[in-house]
């Protein structure tokens, strides 16, 4: 925004309402399952990470953090007992990062909350619109990662 308060929220403000209250309605239904150990931050590991192992220079791509991020992440994950570090079956140089078995049992937990989450938005605005929200949202991020890499 420029320096007036506009009367409609931009892109930006509309986006961090977004994320701040899915993430806060996230953490704290985990925390109630027993995962109060995380914190949101987390998430740019713990939305990636897959059952079968990721690089640490994957994830970094995939939630747009820089790999010094992710590995700090990591490490306090792994400290906690969510993932672990495995050597890379096709390059043993590099290591994997996979899930513990707390690591799994968060992941199902996260998933049936953003399922739950998701279903009570698409019944607010009936299937078809919250489809469509969803579409024009990936094909926005989309373009400014594509915005982004240009610069």
């Amino acid at each position: 925004m420029t320096g007036h308060q506009a009367a409609e929220p931009d892109l930006g403000v509309l986006a961090a309402r977004v994320l701040f209250s899915v993430q806060r309605e996230l953490f704290t239904a985990l925390a109630e399952q027993g995962f109060d150990d995380i914190q949101p931050r987390a998430g740019a590991v713990l939305a990636y990470l897959r059952a079968d192992g990721i690089r640490a220079s994957e994830l970094a791509r995939a939630s747009g953090q820089h790999k010094q991020v992710i590995g700090t992440l990591v490490d306090d994950l792994e400290r906690l007992g969510y993932v672990e570090r495995r050597p890379d079956p096709a390059d043993r140089r590099a290591k994997l990062i996979h899930p513990t078995e707390r690591g799994l049992l968060q992941m199902e937990a996260a998933t049936a909350i953003m399922r739950s989450i998701e279903q009570r938005h698409a019944k607010a605005l009936g299937e078809r619109e919250y489809a469509a929200f969803k579409d024009a949202l990936h094909r926005v991020a989309d373009l400014q990662r594509e915005a982004r890499r240009e610069n």
